[in-house]
């Protein structure tokens, strides 16, 4: 009886995989990724379990993940609770101060523990950090003020990170930040985590989200637009082929890659290891949005 008569398929396909992975270990070892984490894969058990161990592979691997996260549906559920109706304009929450009080407890104490527990649950080492930690991003109050406490990212000094990362610990950072006179504003987190991924010089800046990527036609996932560059970006705006919520995260990709980070990808959450999908296969399963022409898309 010779040896293969020993190993399972299941075994096999596994050991193949894992070497397979080689090349894209050793392309990203040691290099930074910042990870934007919500829609369904933060609500559905299963594709929460499937991001948790994406990030604690990458972790273990020598990649340097980053989370930026926020929790829309939970601080919905904390405001009804309590009593408070949410308002929204111009596709942003109107942020009172009552509001940010709740935003401020459901991001920064309940969501942003959950995600460090479930991380460490599955091997991680996470740990769990807001704007305020090391000054780590400081807000500004978003236009004129007419939605309150909403913010935008003033400035980001990451070196509070560069330790944790050292050391294999996963940053976990809610999307909660004070402005210079120490008042938290609540900020939507793609643009923390684009804003972060340019302040860390970041490999890839990794948006989860509820859509196959950049369509051209919204109402075809056929039509995925597997790879474009700044300026097709720019013009798929311009033209309204990106529209309503697609565009603060394509604009967010254009701004980071605009100042220095390699690669930005829009990815369907809704896919079990999408990220892993994305960062360790040619093909990939989103958009990635590029500086130029080149890149990896088959």
């Amino acid at each position: 009886m010779t040896s293969d008569f020993l190993v399972s398929p299941q075994d096999s396909q596994r050991v193949s995989v894992l070497s397979e992975a080689l090349p894209y270990i050793q392309r990203f070892a040691g290099r930074c990724i910042v990870v934007k984490y919500g829609g369904a894969a933060m609500v559905r058990a299963d594709l929460r379990d499937a991001v948790f161990r994406d990030l604690a592979l990458l972790a273990c691997v020598g990649v340097q993940p980053v989370v930026v996260h926020g929790g829309g549906p939970e601080i919905n559920q904390w405001l009804g609770r309590l009593g408070i109706e949410p308002h929204f304009r111009n596709g942003l929450r109107v942020t009172d101060a009552a509001t940010m009080e709740v935003v401020e407890m459901v991001l920064v104490g309940k969501v942003n523990k959950q995600i460090v527990n479930g991380l460490n649950r599955v091997g991680g080492r996470a740990v769990g950090l807001c704007g305020s930690d090391g000054q780590l991003v400081q807000a500004r109050t978003w236009g004129e003020g007419v939605n309150g406490l909403v913010g935008e990212v003033a400035a980001v000094d990451p070196s509070v990170l560069s330790p944790l990362l050292r050391s294999g610990y996963i940053p976990v950072i809610s999307s909660v930040a004070p402005d210079g006179e120490g008042q938290a504003h609540n900020i939507n987190a793609d643009t923390v985590a684009g804003e972060l991924a340019a302040a860390l010089q970041a490999e890839k800046l990794v948006l989860l989200t509820d859509t196959p990527g950049i369509l051209r036609d919204p109402t075809d996932p056929q039509s995925l637009i597997r790879q474009l560059t700044l300026s097709e970006g720019r013009e798929l705006i311009h033209s309204g082929v990106v529209s309503g919520g697609m565009i603060p995260k394509t604009e967010c990709c254009i701004r980071a890659l605009a100042q220095g980070v390699k690669a930005a990808h829009i990815v369907d959450g809704r896919v079990p290891h999408s990220l892993l999908h994305e960062v360790f296969t040619d093909a990939g399963i989103g958009t990635m949005v590029v500086g130029s022409q080149g890149g990896r898309r088959a």
